[in-house]
């Protein structure tokens, strides 16, 4: 019976040692190692998972002139990865299937026919800079030497095309038409002050094709890429302040209700928009670039 009672004794004893642990207050967790994460996948700002954005482009300048911003949002947690594309087709239609977050190649009326032929949902985020649309040429020195006869290329895109034309206009080459309105085309010649015959080819062979024709009107990403200077033109474009031109950021219309993914689009404009990206303008490509609408918040709007 004595064994029996000590045994029971010792099983008391250990029963109400687990009881008194039980009720014992815990202690609290370091502070700093709380992990949960917000709404956008996002943990607490010590513990931030990084954001990757897609930015798709049309030229290797984009690299550069792209620099500052990339470094700047590496500290707000977010990569910025640049998607290269050959063409000016198709960085829309890889916007709005998803398979980029963002785009910056285009200028506002290139954006919006590309809205009205496809019926893309995207939409212009912020402004980035205008750049010149030049006449160069391997042929001749100046404008006043082109004669009759002579071929001059230009954009076979509708907007550029029609920016082309308006150049050739402002240089004095031709006359379009009162009632041609913004956007022109070659039907909108109403006369030749020198009878050049213009022809229209793909933007990213514009550079390549001055060995066949006597001048052409050449995109300023793509000359830049062919290292065409600006001095080198034989006719400059003067048409700078008109915003239709105003190239842009867009993003996806539906992504623009997502609190979260308008938080980090923000970041991305104005890591653009700064003194670091100007920088590149002056320094890097002499000018080239210039910047416009910086003081238009159009996430706000």
């Amino acid at each position: 019976m004595k064994l029996k009672k000590i045994i029971a004794a010792v099983l008391s004893a250990v029963i109400l040692l687990l009881a008194l642990a039980a009720c014992a207050p815990q202690e609290a967790a370091p502070a700093g190692d709380d992990q949960s994460t917000d709404a956008s996948g996002s943990a607490g700002t010590d513990n931030a998972e990084p954001v990757t954005v897609k930015l798709g482009v049309v030229g290797s300048i984009y690299e550069d002139l792209w620099a500052p911003a990339q470094e700047a949002l590496k500290a707000e947690g977010i990569t910025l990865e640049i998607v290269q594309f050959s063409d000016y087709v198709t960085p829309n239609n890889a916007l709005a299937n998803g398979e980029i977050d963002l785009n910056a190649f285009q200028h506002r009326i290139y954006l919006q026919s590309e809205i009205d032929s496809y019926g893309y949902e995207i939409q212009n985020i912020g402004n980035t800079f205008i750049i010149p649309l030049n006449l160069y040429s391997q042929k001749v020195t100046s404008v006043d030497e082109l004669q009759d006869g002579d071929t001059v290329a230009i954009p076979d895109d509708l907007t550029n095309g029609g920016r082309a034309l308006k150049v050739l206009e402002a240089a004095g080459l031709i006359n379009l038409a009162a009632s041609a309105g913004f956007n022109p085309t070659v039907d909108d010649i109403e006369s030749y002050n020198v009878n050049i015959r213009i022809e229209e080819l793909k933007a990213n062979v514009l550079p390549s094709s001055l060995e066949d024709v006597t001048a052409a009107v050449v995109n300023g990403n793509y000359a830049l890429d062919f290292g065409l200077k600006t001095e080198e033109a034989i006719y400059k474009d003067t048409v700078l302040d008109v915003e239709e031109y105003w190239n842009l950021i867009a993003a996806r219309s539906a992504d623009l209700d997502d609190p979260d993914k308008v938080a980090v689009y923000e970041k991305v404009v104005k890591a653009f928009q700064s003194a670091g990206t100007e920088d590149v303008f002056n320094n890097t490509f002499g000018g080239y670039f210039i910047k416009v609408g910086w003081d238009q918040d159009l996430l706000a709007e």
